[in-house]
């Protein structure tokens, strides 16, 4: 059984056999993409809003908790367990905290995320039963992504939300990490020490390009569910459409679901 071996980039730059890089290489468009789907690119231009925001956090909480609890199941996997920083890196705790703020003690029930939310979270809980060196590759999408991101995110959602204080944005902070630089590259040097074999790295590969798109159908689905939501509300203020038929149809009753969730986590609170 071959297994892969580590290798730097050689002197004319070109990717080595390291599994970070090879996963960098292998992502790269789909990054691209992810990076201009709708709404990343209205929080890259400082236009995010609080609906926005609110379901993003709800599907985060979602992917999040999945990924964790699998983390946390296969800690002592050959593959996982170089990779596992619960102390430094978890973010379920904040993401909870976070939803606490926007929605209330009763946030727990006014969670609402996309199918796309949902096939996420159960391609997480899959391969956590059945192979569970793919969490490597969901992993460093994730934390990497957000340790990298997090400090620059973070500023934009305070300030485009208005928020006075760090109250709402515990996700993009980062207690247990006191340099994001050489974390990360502690993280890749751990990933790299990882033995797997070709067959391994290559299915590894393939699984870090379908959490991107995982990502990217995550945000598509969160900006389509905001705009069905926001133009079923105003068809509704305007009378235009009758109720009988939101409640006939159990995509619009989906839908007035959302308007509604949405309505009410935005007057208690000044949040987001």
């Amino acid at each position: 059984m071959e297994v892969t071996k580590s290798a730097r980039k050689d002197d004319q730059g070109e990717v080595g056999s390291d599994l970070s890089e090879r996963i960098k290489a292998a992502t790269k468009d789909n990054h691209v993409r992810a990076e201009n789907t709708q709404l990343m690119l209205s929080y890259q231009k400082g236009q995010i809003t609080l609906p926005q925001y609110k379901v993003l956090l709800c599907s985060l909480y979602e992917i999040y908790k999945a990924l964790e609890e699998e983390l946390d199941r296969n800690s002592s996997h050959p593959a996982v367990a170089p990779i596992y920083f619960p102390q430094e890196l978890a973010r379920l705790e904040s993401l909870e905290s976070d939803l606490e703020f926007f929605f209330g003690a009763a946030w727990r029930k006014r969670v609402i995320v996309p199918a796309a939310t949902h096939r996420y979270e159960q391609r997480l809980r899959q391969i956590g039963r059945e192979k569970p060196e793919l969490l490597v590759a969901h992993a460093y999408t994730r934390y990497l992504g957000d340790l990298s991101g997090g400090q620059v995110l973070g500023k934009i959602t305070q300030k485009s939300l208005g928020l006075s204080g760090r109250e709402g944005l515990s996700f993009f902070s980062f207690p247990g990490v006191s340099s994001p630089n050489r974390f990360k590259q502690l993280y890749r040097s751990r990933m790299n020490s990882v033995e797997l074999t070709e067959d391994e790295t290559a299915a590894v590969l393939e699984e870090a390009v379908a959490a991107f798109e995982l990502n990217i159908q995550v945000f598509d689905d969160l900006q389509k569910m905001l705009s069905v939501a926001a133009e079923t509300s105003d068809q509704s203020e305007s009378g235009g459409v009758k109720t009988s038929l939101f409640l006939s149809s159990p995509v619009i009753q989906f839908t007035v679901g959302v308007c509604v969730a949405l309505t009410t986590i935005g007057v208690g609170l000044y949040s987001f």
